[in-house]
């Protein structure tokens, strides 16, 4: 089994994503206090998925989640331009952790639906994700709700496995 944990601000779009893959619809959701587990299989590979609620108040308390993480998925709200900074912020804090050293991260710039949203490669750019030089990582446009995207994203998690 490979732990995963789902992070970002509150309204991201994490614990839709995580009900998109175990069940391939959309669930309408209430903001995550706490955390939601799951295990989604990928082709006989088992993830077991933290989904953590990414209200400010609930920031502080994701280190108590990194032990054994292999994978980060970072959901970015494409259209949350405001709070792109604070993404930024939480994502190399996350990064420098020690749990987290081994971690690989896979970015999904969430909302792609969205009129006026920030493409893939803005937020890339807006993120410094270049400047990654110590963890695999890979961004990936998606939309929550209707799934485009989140299999691509899942596919490169499969290929980093065993790949260190």
């Amino acid at each position: 089994e490979h732990k995963v944990i789902i992070v970002g601000l509150d309204n991201a779009g994490k614990t839709t994503i995580l009900y998109q893959f175990l069940m391939n619809e959309v669930v309408h959701t209430s903001p995550t206090i706490g955390s939601n587990v799951e295990e989604i299989v990928v082709k006989n590979t088992h993830f077991l998925m933290w989904d953590i609620g990414g209200q400010e108040s609930l920031r502080s308390s994701w280190n108590t989640y990194y032990s054994n993480t292999e994978f980060i998925i970072l959901v970015v709200d494409s259209i949350d331009r405001e709070r792109l900074s604070i993404t930024r912020e939480e994502l190399y804090r996350m990064l420098a952790h020690e749990d987290l050293r081994k971690a690989a991260v896979l970015i999904f710039a969430n909302k792609q639906d969205m009129k006026g949203c920030m493409t893939a490669a803005e937020i890339s750019t807006y993120l410094t994700l270049s400047s990654i030089k110590d963890h695999p990582w890979h961004i990936q446009s998606c939309c929550a709700l209707t799934g485009e995207g989140l299999c691509q994203g899942l596919e490169w998690m499969t290929s980093r496995i065993g790949v260190r």
